[in-house]
């Protein structure tokens, strides 16, 4: 029950990304659902390798590279989800953060029950 409230909240963030950071567009709620839905796979699958060969860079950067590989991501899944749109590297930034942070103080409320 808690992974469908997440997926619920985080496509809530999804839809309102685009009042708060210029250069990202959400069609509707069921683009959100299956961004949000492959943000996850993504996530789960993609996200550990890259980070896994840019370990060194990684270590360099004390871990800020890992803010650039989830702007990656967030970017390319505009490309594969239909009806997310964003303009460039800086929306998608500060797109993949706003998701963050909402999903973090998220997780943090639904743990705390």
């Amino acid at each position: 029950m808690k992974i469908l409230i997440k997926w619920l909240i985080a496509s809530g963030a999804l839809l309102a990304a685009p009042y708060i950071i210029p250069g990202i567009s959400v069609s509707n709620f069921y683009a959100a659902l299956i961004a949000t839905l492959v943000l996850g796979v993504l996530s789960v699958t993609v996200k550990p390798l890259l980070v896994l060969l840019t370990l060194p860079i990684n270590m360099l950067t004390l871990g800020l590279f890992t803010l650039v590989i989830n702007a990656a991501i967030f970017w390319f899944l505009a490309t594969v989800v239909k009806g997310l749109e964003i303009d460039g590297f800086v929306a998608a930034l500060l797109g993949s953060l706003f998701v963050s942070a909402v999903l973090f103080v998220a997780n943090k409320a639904l743990d705390r029950e």
